[in-house]
């Protein structure tokens, strides 16, 4: 006698573990499972023949045909058919990531998905997110919170290497009664690599960038004092091109000394915390001999939006999303690998 579960009309199924065909007396000798849009489901038999169980999830929100064949001992031949819709979720957990499709990135860019919705299976959702590399690259997933997964491999992306995401998500269950929402692929490039060091202590910051000599600009990095006007150290990533930015004291965490509210040219945020490269309009005399910037890194522009023949201007206008920025020697503290995509300061074993 052959069994389908769930029952023929059921409604409302669950896509995970739902769905099973057995037989007693007998073992089955095909099953067949399809969507109503033709999608076929693949699956396995279990090794005496009497079991079938789908490869993986079913999806959401979706109608599904069984057709059963098996055969008793006697070789009688007998059929089931039926058919059931899964469950369409009632809540979503909203992810959201920091790439769009067919843009081109530096070699520092990481992959940062974020859930409004806590995630209860975070496993089930490592297995839903795959990276296509073309060259065999392995990405792996770091965990900052229950609502903020980020991406990466052991080193920087290779220059000029193509990259592909593929969530699939939408019918994984995050959490208890929430699930993904998304399946979709997102393809980038990675250009060329532009590593900036910037020298709190010497401050100049040698510029490295492929195909070219590298490139010793002067700098203004934080002032020693007070303590949250210091500049991190470690390595941080371009997070976006902001042009001419305002900088605000008010935004800043702790913040100690004069209040300030101020526009700076040519701003290349590195944090969400308000750390950034830009360019600074005051005497050219100060770069390369004094630390003067609120925690930024400053370089030599000039007034209002600034000037694409200075070192401001010059430095923004070769730089894209994704570019390294690391600082060393500065008396500030280390970046928080959360802060951004700051995460290559995690090692690689602790990733």
């Amino acid at each position: 006698m052959i069994s389908i579960e769930p029952g023929n009309g059921s409604t409302g199924v669950r896509p995970a573990g739902a769905l099973k065909v057995s037989v007693q007396g007998g073992k089955l000798t095909e099953v067949k499972v399809a969507a109503k849009d033709g999608g076929v489901v693949p699956g396995t038999f279990t090794a005496d023949g009497s079991g079938w169980t789908p490869a993986g999830d079913l999806a959401v929100s979706t109608e599904y045909r069984v057709d059963a064949h098996a055969v008793d001992a006697d070789g009688v031949a007998a059929g089931l058919q039926g058919g059931f819709s899964t469950l369409t979720p009632g809540k979503g957990a909203g992810p959201f990531d920091n790439i769009a499709d067919g843009q081109t990135y530096g070699v520092g860019m990481i992959v940062s998905l974020e859930f409004r919705v806590p995630v209860k299976d975070r496993a089930a959702v490592e297995q839903a997110v795959a990276f296509d590399t073309g060259d065999g690259t392995v990405v792996k997933p770091h965990w900052f919170s229950a609502q903020r997964v980020d991406f990466r491999p052991e080193k920087y992306w290779k220059p000029q290497s193509r990259v592909t995401v593929k969530y699939r998500l939408k019918s994984v269950e995050t959490s208890p009664g929430v699930y993904g929402e998304v399946d979709k692929d997102q393809t980038f490039t990675v250009g060329r690599s532009r590593i900036s060091t910037a020298d709190a202590s010497s401050k100049q910051m040698v510029v490295q960038e492929d195909g070219k000599p590298d490139e010793t600009v002067p700098i203004s990095a934080g002032a020693s004092s007070p303590a949250s006007q210091n500049t991190f150290n470690g390595t941080m990533v371009v997070m976006a091109k902001e042009g001419t930015a305002v900088m605000d004291s008010s935004t800043v965490a702790n913040h100690e000394g004069a209040a300030y509210r101020v526009e700076m040219p040519h701003a290349l945020r590195l944090t969400p915390t308000g750390t950034y490269v830009h360019g600074k309009n005051v005497a050219q005399s100060i770069f390369g001999r004094q630390n003067v910037s609120h925690g930024c890194i400053g370089l030599y522009d000039g007034p209002g939006d600034g000037r694409s023949d200075l070192p401001g201007g010059k430095f923004y206008d070769a730089a894209m999303v994704g570019d390294v920025v690391t600082v060393k020697n500065s008396v500030g503290g280390p970046v928080a690998p959360d802060n951004g995509m700051s995460g290559w300061n995690i090692e690689w074993s602790k990733w």
